[in-house]
């Protein structure tokens, strides 16, 4: 199963994805984090995921870009993977990691790597999570970069809304399903 969780900034749905993994069975989970430690707040918000998951039996896999490549075959049953967040990782594939001799995609080759990874990641697992950010709300005014990773974001979270059993909306942690059963 593939549960999509969206909503905006500080909407609560990475505690709610969370909760939701800890309501079904027991089994391996797996949180893959795309978040790279630019900054001193970048670091603060991952060490404040990394409590709010603490006793909650993660293995966390870090993961910045190239989804499609993680293979989880020697995890043993993986029952769970939480993507934590699809923002950060087109944010990562669309702009790069700042190394030396990186390859950058382009906008379509972004929305294709991407997905392509969620397909795997679905294989590999009984039940995926994917959390991201509903960017088109909060105004219209950005840059050219900003607003093709605005489009590519969009693209993406459509493609995952088909894709997922479930869709499910997180406002001021409030859950508001769109898609399937809750």
């Amino acid at each position: 199963m593939v549960t999509l969780v969206i909503g905006g900034s500080g909407s609560g749905k990475s505690e709610y994805a969370e909760g939701r993994i800890m309501s079904r069975k027991e089994g391996k989970r797996l949180y893959i984090a795309t978040m790279k430690p630019w900054d001193e707040e970048c670091e603060k918000r991952i060490l404040r995921h990394k409590q709010m998951r603490a006793g909650k039996r993660f293995d966390t896999v870090e993961c910045y870009r190239d989804l499609k490549h993680l293979d989880f075959k020697g995890h043993g049953a993986v029952c769970e993977i939480l993507l934590e967040c699809m923002s950060n990782l087109v944010s990562n594939e669309l702009f790069g990691l700042g190394e030396k001799g990186e390859n950058l995609l382009s906008p379509e080759q972004t929305v294709n790597e991407v997905m392509a990874g969620v397909i795997r990641l679905k294989d590999q697992a009984e039940n995926v999570t994917i959390v991201t950010n509903e960017v088109f709300s909060d105004g219209d005014s950005y840059s050219r970069q900003t607003n093709q990773y605005r489009q590519v974001l969009g693209q993406i979270n459509l493609q995952l809304a088909s894709l997922a059993d479930e869709v499910v909306e997180v406002i001021a942690g409030i859950p508001i399903f769109i898609k399937g059963i809750n």
